[in-house]
């Protein structure tokens, strides 16, 4: 998949301008740069990414219980399979800064080797998102690999620990969002939580099969996990 597809034919159908189109692709260095960093911090080989021409606002729409999603990791089943790909918004590639990015991108990392860890147990029939912000960040910090265990890298660690120390929320990022993207009308998708979630059978999830070196890997990462659990606990 070429990850600036789908942000190239929106150039190109006169979605997006140009001065945006070209300050995405000069910046998509951070990008690649980051999974670079993340592959070599984690022995694991990055999934499937791509970029979205929009940004995603998530939530409760007629409320102030509205926030703004800049990635998403998410499964898709094609021909009853399943592969899992991570979605990173075009807007956080045109105005967050380099640590931001990478912080983002190691996030949504932690959420796939999360989402594999489930699959390849078969722990995943019907994974329901709530519907509140507060609770789903909750549930996200509590669920997902220690980050220490993951990533040999202190650098990205520090930029993990101080991005989402309970939940993302960079409010420079936000300004220059508003400001340069959903004020001159480029293009928005809205979500309801509550309508965000994944439903596999138990025939999809039999026939779902894994790199054994990820497997392996991921073994060694929940070990270390686990060790690291204990000692916040005692």
């Amino acid at each position: 998949m070429n990850p600036l597809q789908k942000l190239s034919q929106s150039f190109q159908n006169g979605i997006i301008p140009k001065p945006t189109f070209e300050l995405i692709q000069k910046r998509f260095s951070f990008v690649t740069d980051g999974i670079k960093r993340i592959e070599k911090a984690s022995s694991i080989k990055y999934p499937i990414m791509y970029v979205e021409p929009s940004i995603i606002i998530s939530g409760n729409t007629n409320s102030l219980d509205v926030g703004i999603l800049y990635a998403r990791t998410i499964p898709l089943l094609v021909n009853d399979s399943i592969h899992v790909v991570i979605q990173i918004s075009a807007p956080l590639i045109a105005y967050g800064l380099k640590g931001t990015i990478h912080a983002i991108l190691a996030h949504e990392f932690l959420h796939y080797l999360e989402l594999v860890t489930r699959l390849s147990k078969n722990e995943l029939i019907s994974d329901e998102i709530s519907s509140n912000l507060f609770e789903n960040v909750y549930s996200d910090n509590t669920r997902l690999l220690e980050p220490r265990s993951v990533f040999n890298d202190n650098t990205l660690l520090s930029h993990i620990t101080k991005k989402f120390p309970s939940g993302f929320r960079d409010y420079k990022l936000e300004d220059k969002v508003i400001k340069f993207w959903i004020e001159q009308k480029l293009p928005v998708s809205k979500i309801s939580l509550d309508t965000n979630t994944i439903k596999l059978n138990a025939a999809q999830l039999s026939n779902i099969k894994f790199d054994e070196l990820v497997l392996q890997q991921l073994e060694i990462i929940k070990a270390k996990n686990s060790k690291l659990r204990k000692k916040k606990l005692y």
